[in-house]
């Protein structure tokens, strides 16, 4: 059977006390929600819900009001706090079955292992018997599917790689099977260097004169700000192509500001410029903490252009590991040019790199004074021709200074690769 929906309403609920305690976050929403949004589905709401059954219950009559299809993710362990698939039999009004195929499947993985299938274990083949089972190969709980007057329930693990699984093999081709779901196409541009108020201003008229079907979305985050567009309609080939017009037309307006593309991280971005430069890079790192050096290695095959880095927290490994003047820190303090260049020639000395990358700052939320507040930031960057160094007020939260910091002085290097690269 085909449904046919003018709007696609997806609901999402998960349940688990531990959620709403705040003891482990709910990652689960935000990945399926994507995961449909691709495909053309909307997401309309997501609800987090105890484990009692009147609460179970009660959250999928009211989702069932209102939407084509209710994913469920947690409560479906073995242990008897594990509710959810009594109270999906009873809301369905059905026995339950067993399915030798799903405890054989259990037994497998549990022999993978060199453990015996235990029998709490294996009554997690005991399925409500309203439900089609989807085998979860990476879990011992199946998930299940269920079909009711036009809405489709499915019931999944709340482990994420159980749940990612059991999206990928079977919920995500069966909705697309079963629905007739509009096409839609996205592209993310990413910018660092100015905030979202500003872009804002500056790319208004460019805004104002999107064409109707497309839509733009601004997700902000530590130093950048990522600009969504997403085309709705029936022709994927013509929406691609009125992205990629849009996209042109607002690179032209912000070209210093565009650092990459969808899935591309400012770490990846210089990484690649590095490789395919045949350059090499080190850090010198004091406010940030080795974060540099971290986000640069976090990259497969960093090795061909990460050498070293040099946390240098105190004065006496600044002066000792990187050859600071003393004299430099008494008369201009460790958050100073001077020091933050000496810091990055220093470092590209002692690794033998093409490039290096310097920080110096007040993170918080100690430390500021009335010339140098919490924020100032110093980063410096080393090429074989110059050193140049920049002092930047970021704000006075800690882990926010300290992640913009890094992704600044990742995104200077890149500005410098691409104009030594244009020499």
């Amino acid at each position: 059977m085909w449904f046919l929906c003018a709007t696609m309403k997806v609901e999402i609920i998960t349940i688990g006390d531990e959620i709403l305690i705040g003891q482990i976050v709910d990652t689960n929403s935000a990945w399926m929600a994507k995961k449909l949004n691709d495909i053309g589905a909307t997401v309309e709401r997501i609800v987090t819900i105890s484990d009692g059954m009147e609460e179970i219950i009660s959250a999928f009559a009211d989702a069932e009001k209102r939407s084509n299809i209710v994913l469920v993710t947690g409560g479906l362990g073995p242990t008897k706090d594990d509710v959810t698939k009594k109270a999906l039999a009873e809301y369905f009004n059905c026995d339950f079955t067993f399915y030798p195929e799903i405890e054989a499947h259990i037994a497998r993985l549990f022999a993978r292992f060199g453990k015996k299938m235990s029998k709490i274990n294996s009554l997690q083949a005991e399925l409500p018997s309203a439900c089609q089972p989807l085998q979860n190969n990476e879990g011992t709980a199946p998930g299940m599917w269920f079909e009711r007057n036009g809405t489709v329930f499915v019931s999944m693990p709340g482990v994420p790689y159980e749940m990612k699984g059991l999206m990928r093999e079977h919920v995500l081709p069966r909705i697309k099977e079963k629905f007739n779901l509009p096409t839609i196409v996205h592209k993310t541009i990413l910018t660092m260097g100015m905030g979202e108020s500003w872009l804002s201003e500056r790319i208004e008229d460019w805004e104002d004169s999107l064409p109707t079907e497309v839509k733009l979305a601004y997700l902000p985050s530590p130093g950048r700000v990522r600009l969504r567009l997403s085309a709705f309609g029936k022709d994927e080939v013509r929406l691609s192509s009125i992205l990629q017009n849009e996209v042109d037309r607002l690179i032209a307006l912000i070209p210093e500001l565009v650092f990459g593309f969808d899935n591309d991280t400012i770490e990846s971005v210089v990484g690649d410029l590095l490789r395919e430069q045949g350059k090499t890079v080190s850090t010198a790192e004091s406010c940030t903490g080795g974060l540099i050096a971290h986000k640069l290695t976090s990259i497969s095959g960093s090795s061909d252009y990460f050498l070293g880095a040099v946390v240098s927290y105190a004065n006496e490994v600044k002066m000792e590991s990187l050859g600071v003047d003393e004299q430099n820190l008494i008369d201009f303090g460790a958050v100073s040019e001077q020091v933050v260049i000496q810091m990055a020639e220093g470092v590209r000395a002692k690794m033998k790199t093409d490039y290096a990358i310097a920080t110096s700052g007040i993170a918080g939320p100690t430390g500021g004074t009335d010339e140098k507040p919490v924020g100032t930031i110093w980063i410096a960057v080393c090429g074989p021709k110059e050193t140049k160094a920049k002092k930047f007020l970021f704000g006075q939260n800690r882990e926010r200074n300290i992640e913009i910091s890094a992704n600044t002085a990742l995104n200077l290097l890149r500005k410098t690769l691409i104009t030594s690269n244009l020499k």
